[in-house]
């Protein structure tokens, strides 16, 4: 069990990150539709290998603030902030979402001429979401006994996140084309998701801090 629930806790909470329509994933979907399945896992590979160095930075940086309750409420503070001004810009960028088609059309070009396993590499490392994810996930199931800092632990918890997000990557590529027209909703609405779950993780912690002074 010790071996096992590191790494259904990585892939849980991966899976569940990375299944909402958004800029890895569709992009391996479209490659996959415009030139084939083998590109597409190479975009995933080179994807799921920077979420390994992202997963793992940000459990190595948790297991430092963990043992600092007073770095804890600071990067509490600082969150709500953080979460707030995001929640603001995903509900304004939403009403602009349709002027953003051309910008998607230079990337697939971009993709075609660059390769798509550095492309992978490019834009996962671009996405800045799941080094404070895992490490507000690790810190919040360390009180609930679904964490450890321990060497074992972490690097199984590692690779489930790893096998979570390319799991999900490999069901977009497989299965984007039998499920497209139903994408379309997701799509267009994808920046108000966003952004009611930023805006209530700003809240949760807000109540948290006002509840523990």
């Amino acid at each position: 069990m010790d071996f096992i629930l590191p790494v259904i806790v990585g892939f849980a909470i991966s899976f569940v990150a990375t299944l909402l329509p958004g800029l890895l994933n569709m992009t391996a979907a479209k490659v996959s539709l415009k030139e084939g399945r083998k590109n597409a896992m190479f975009f995933a590979v080179g994807a799921a290998v920077v979420v390994f160095f992202q997963a793992y930075i940000a459990v190595s940086f948790a297991k430092f603030i963990n043992s600092r309750p007073d770095v804890i409420e600071m990067l509490e503070e600082v969150g709500i902030c953080i979460f707030a001004l995001l929640t603001v810009y995903f509900l304004l960028v939403a009403k602009k979402k349709k002027k953003k088609k051309k910008k998607d059309k230079d990337m697939v070009k971009m993709r075609s001429n660059t390769g798509n396993f550095f492309m992978g590499v490019l834009l996962s490392g671009l996405n800045f979401f799941p080094i404070p994810y895992y490490v507000f996930i690790s810190i919040s199931f360390t009180a609930y006994g679904f964490f450890k800092f321990t060497n074992p632990f972490v690097p199984l918890f590692v690779m489930g996140v790893v096998a979570g997000a390319f799991t999900v990557f490999y069901l977009y590529i497989v299965f984007f084309k039998k499920f497209e027209h139903k994408t379309d909703f997701f799509m267009r609405n994808v920046n108000y998701f966003i952004g009611s779950i930023t805006g209530l993780i700003a809240l949760v912690t807000l109540l948290r801090i006002l509840q523990n002074r």
